[in-house]
């Protein structure tokens, strides 16, 4: 698959007739090109210009590909972006962009999505405490941003508004401010390009290294849309998604490949803390969230009634006991529950029904049946969010293939391979281990249907579970791989772990029963935890410690390069329309009939 092609633009301005005229010329000549980013200030400072913007949006003109924006201030914004905000089908939590008007996108505060298969993370506007509906970005923003950082996978394009002051260049002027916060953000989430504008110049950076992590960093300033010195403004990348990269592509660094700026600023301003902020004062402000007053904590000298909201998110916090806000145990035990981390902080939550965590506070315990005031049943709430309740709006039941009574099989989204099938749990449950032994039974019956089902067309079955503490749906993979290929699995595995830093716990069984009994006795609700079990009777087991940085597509991952798929190691890049998936279903239904327990 060829990589996406994208353009990148600096400060717009409201010149659009300018924009599209060299991006009609660049597509034409060197296209076609996917879409468009432009970073820096899209509207103009000058009135005369909202006609020309006014053309795009009401129709007139036409935009020749889909445009991605920040920076949403200048002449005209407020009333341009209230009417988006305020129209019903922007309605909802929608970080891949509000739509303006055919093929123009507004990306709002801060968020991260994938485009065309790379992982993009933005932060819109300038730093504001006013709480300003356009144009600034609020503390809600840069903490969103900080969880990201958090996510497993590498994310590909950081798109700010404006540069770091590590990277303007020797010489050009910084009358526009650089941004701490930006910097901040930039040395957590390590993006592989760096993208800003708001600086008036073109500049590239040499690349530089990451702390704790492998790939490099490369910085693009891009000048504004007619900018009198002729600098460039548009610019060209064609990068393969991190997601489809092998891990010696990721870790490949050019012979030009310098120390991470933020490293030698830290070293420098606080040569014994290099890995404090060059900030404590922005810091501080930016670690608080909530009212914790009268909750426990774990150290910090809290004042009280903020808390670290590195601390609730993460389970560390790089000041230890020298932060000024709580590590407030209590709120990291509702988050470790799996209680929406916005529930936690804000007490509510944007995402709606596209989030997949619980919007109420959780008892100790793992049945979370009690009610809190106004809140309702929080297993019914978190059936009526799940992917995988039955019982949910959101539910895709045109994927499900065969329902018993304790667990039903259905086709995965994004399959790895043809017949790859999730085994579910009827009831919201977090993991496969728990059940009782009639559940196992049926269970066990399922997952002999499936090796029997693969043994038939030359393959054979690997079986792997990812357990979050996190306490989601839990769903059993089944993937078939060709048997030529099946006595690598264990090395390929062990590989893997051994890339990541720690080794698998691993028995022999004869029987599967005797398998998960073992497993059973290896398992810690406490910890997050993934296995796998292969066709020889092996099983892998690994309980992740609290602050070991895991990736929970790991073992779709690992089968991936197994089967020299690189590009479909994430199942968002192998999605297809639900008129397919409905047919894949129905045949493999058809195929599957003799080898179901349920029939």
């Amino acid at each position: 698959m060829a990589p996406p092609r994208i353009l990148l633009c600096g400060d717009v301005l409201g010149r659009l007739n300018m924009l599209f005229k060299r991006v009609n010329s660049v597509n034409k000549s060197a296209g076609p090109f996917d879409a468009l980013l432009c970073v820096g200030q899209f509207f103009s400072d000058e009135p005369d210009r909202l006609d020309e913007l006014m053309d795009y949006v009401e129709g007139r003109a036409q935009i020749p590909l889909p445009t991605f924006f920040i920076g949403d201030y200048g002449v005209g914004a407020a009333k341009i972006l209230s009417a988006v905000w305020k129209n019903s089908a922007n309605q909802g939590f929608k970080m891949d962009g509000f739509k303006v008007c055919d093929n123009l996108f507004w990306l709002k505060g801060s968020g991260k999505f994938t485009l065309y298969g790379l992982s993009v993370a933005y932060l819109s506007g300038r730093q504001s405490s006013s709480g300003q509906q356009f144009g600034t970005y609020s503390q809600d923003d840069i903490d969103a941003m900080r969880a990201f950082a958090e996510e497993p996978g590498i994310v590909d394009f950081g798109v700010t508004n404006r540069a770091t002051a590590s990277d303007i260049p020797a010489g050009i002027s910084d009358s526009y401010g650089s941004n701490s916060t930006v910097s901040q953000l930039v040395a957590e989430i390590k993006p592989r390009y760096h993208i800003a504008g708001s600086k008036g110049v073109f500049y590239a950076r040499e690349p530089y290294s990451n702390v704790d992590a492998v790939h490099v960093t490369r910085f693009l300033g891009l000048a504004s849309v007619g900018n009198k010195e002729k600098q460039k403004f548009l610019h060209a990348l064609s990068p393969n998604p991190s997601s489809a990269m092998s891990a010696v592509e990721i870790s490949a660094k050019p012979p030009n490949t310098t120390l991470s700026p933020y490293t030698l600023t830290d070293q420098a301003d606080h040569p014994k803390e290099a890995t404090k902020w060059a900030s404590d004062d922005v810091l501080d402000s930016q670690y608080w969230r909530y009212d914790v007053s009268n909750k426990r904590r774990k150290h910090g000298n809290g004042d009280g009634s903020k808390v670290c909201f590195k601390f609730i998110s993460s389970g560390t916090c790089p000041r230890g006991e020298k932060c000024n806000f709580q590590h407030d145990v209590d709120s990291r035990e509702q988050f470790l529950r799996g209680v929406c981390l916005d529930f936690i902080i804000k007490g509510k939550c944007e995402k709606g029904p596209d989030c997949n965590f619980k919007h109420s506070l959780q008892d100790e315990g793992d049945n979370y049946s009690r009610k809190r005031p106004g809140s309702g049943n929080s297993n019914a709430n978190r059936s009526k969010e799940c992917w995988f309740c039955l019982s949910s709006p959101n539910v895709e039941s045109h994927l499900v293939t065969g329902i018993g009574e304790n667990f039903y099989c259905a086709l995965a989204k994004g399959p790895l391979v043809q017949d790859h099938v999730l085994i579910i749990p009827v009831e919201h449950l977090p993991n496969t281990l728990s059940l009782p032994a009639d559940s196992e039974i049926e269970r066990s019956k399922f997952q002999n249907g499936l090796k029997m089902y693969y043994k038939n067309q030359g393959k054979e079955a690997v079986f792997f579970e990812w357990i979050s503490k996190r306490g989601t749906h839990a769903n059993l993979q089944a993937v078939p791989v060709p048997s030529s290929k099946a006595a690598a699995l264990k090395d390929i595995f062990n590989l893997a772990a051994e890339k990541l830093g720690f080794q698998f716990v691993i028995k022999k069984f004869n029987n599967n029963s005797e398998g998960r009994k073992w497993l059973r006795t290896q398992f810690d609700k406490n910890f997050s935890c993934f296995y796998v079990e292969l066709p020889e009777g092996s099983i892998l087991s690994h309980l992740v410690e609290e602050n070991e940085k895991f990736p929970a597509q790991f073992g779709r991952e690992v089968l991936a390069g197994l089967l020299n798929m690189a590009d479909r190691a994430d199942w968002r890049n192998c999605t297809i329309g639900k008129e397919e998936e409905t047919k894949l279903a129905e045949n493999f239904k058809k195929r599957f009939e003799v080898f179901d327990p349920n029939q």
